[in-house]
């Protein structure tokens, strides 16, 4: 249990976040939805799916939500191990569930939980940094690549183009300089159709020099999966081709809806009224993402590493997030206390399987809406208790 509450880039104690709801422990894990229509629309109550309890003698582990990795405070080093797991964007048998990916190929930051998406790797500007790749207990090559910074040639993650491939067995260590300030992606660089697909990619992120946070500041990685590959490498009689793809899951930080708003596993956007909030939005998938934010207008404020000007940010409620763009938004908390959606405007994007909603949805949370019966529903369906 993780005492972390919200998305990857914000400190949320669970202590401020029981408080908040004003809900304790048996309360949460009680709550049911009566006398009005499911967040599923559906007739059918959630029930809880345990992961653990599956019946899959396979061993593995199941993956933990991404953590923030600030390699300053590590003395500039960090090592990404390769683990095959199994993922869970969302364990439970409400709206749309159980929504599982029998094998991926995750990223664990030194004794941390392996994840999909991998670990936040982050820095400061003009701090380089050493990352190893340790495929020492998995069964295929890969490589590391890091997309917004300028580095030497054998660095570059490339294996057809440096020569350098990180066998079974095998460590390597890359050298990524910081140089190029701003949010980022790495992902494996080998056979890349297929391992990004399993799970290799992470947040890349390069904090200027005098960098001034935001009141709230969080970091989404937006995924579209066709689970046939990952069911494959699992060992099911499944026909796969990349040049057939046809995604049926979609993840924010790993979680489909209504995991994705679960404190602990998922990312709710936890604000208070009158934030800066900013966020770093992150598109490892293959398809572009219209992200949409409800009843809040933002500002892009930087783009793939670049400040854009202020004279050309303007307010919008929609970005379009193509495959390794990164957008930075900034709004302001400024609605009435309540939850508004933040999703992708593809709306078969936002589904899980044949039901809505689901997918690629997240929620901004106001903390005066925590103690509400309708927050206390949502944690139901997510799975959250206490």
């Amino acid at each position: 249990m993780k005492d972390r509450i919200g998305a990857p880039g914000f400190d949320f104690s669970r202590r401020d976040f029981l408080a908040a709801t004003g809900l304790g422990t048996a309360a949460l894990a009680g709550c049911t939805t009566q006398g009005s229509s499911s967040p599923a629309q559906t007739d059918s109550q959630p029930a809880a799916s345990d992961p653990e309890d599956d019946g899959d003698d396979s061993g593995l582990p199941w993956t933990k939500s991404p953590e923030v990795v600030d390699v300053d405070e590590r003395g500039g080093s960090v090592t990404l191990r390769s683990v095959t797991a199994r993922h869970a964007a969302h364990p439970m048998d409400s709206m749309g569930g159980p929504v599982e990916l029998p094998r991926v190929w995750a990223f664990q930051a030194d004794d941390g939980d392996p994840s999909v998406p991998g670990p936040i790797i982050r820095t400061t500007e003009g701090n380089d940094i050493e990352v190893t790749l340790d495929n020492t207990d998995n069964d295929h090559p890969h490589t590391l690549h890091f997309h917004g910074t300028k580095k030497t040639w054998e660095n570059d993650g490339v294996p057809t183009t440096t020569g350098i491939t990180v066998e079974p067995g095998e460590k390597h260590t890359y050298e990524i300089p910081a140089n190029v300030p701003g949010t980022h992606l790495y992902h494996c660089h080998y056979q890349t159709h297929r391992h990004i697909d399993m799970g290799m990619y992470g947040i890349f992120r390069v904090d200027p020099k005098g960098y001034e946070p935001a009141d709230k500041e969080y970091f989404f990685t937006v995924k579209d999966w066709d689970s046939r590959v990952n069911r494959q490498f699992a060992g099911e009689d499944v026909s796969y081709s990349p040049r057939n793809r046809n995604p049926d899951v979609f993840t924010i930080n790993g979680k489909s809806l209504p995991r994705t708003i679960h404190p602990e596993e998922g990312s709710p956007i936890i604000v208070d009224h009158g934030d800066t909030v900013r966020l770093h939005v992150v598109n490892a998938g293959y398809m572009s993402h219209p992200m949409h934010t409800h009843n809040h207008r933002f500002r892009l404020v930087e783009k793939d590493g670049g400040q854009i000007p202020e004279a050309a940010q303007y307010e919008q409620d929609v970005t379009n997030v193509a495959p390794a763009e990164r957008h930075t938004l900034e709004f302001e908390a400024d609605a009435e206390p309540g939850i508004y959606l933040m999703h992708c405007h593809k709306v078969d994007h936002a589904m899980n399987g044949d039901s809505y909603p689901g997918g690629m949805v997240n929620a901004i949370v106001y903390r005066d809406a925590m103690d509400t019966d309708i927050f206390a529903d949502l944690m139901d369906y997510a799975g959250y208790e206490g």
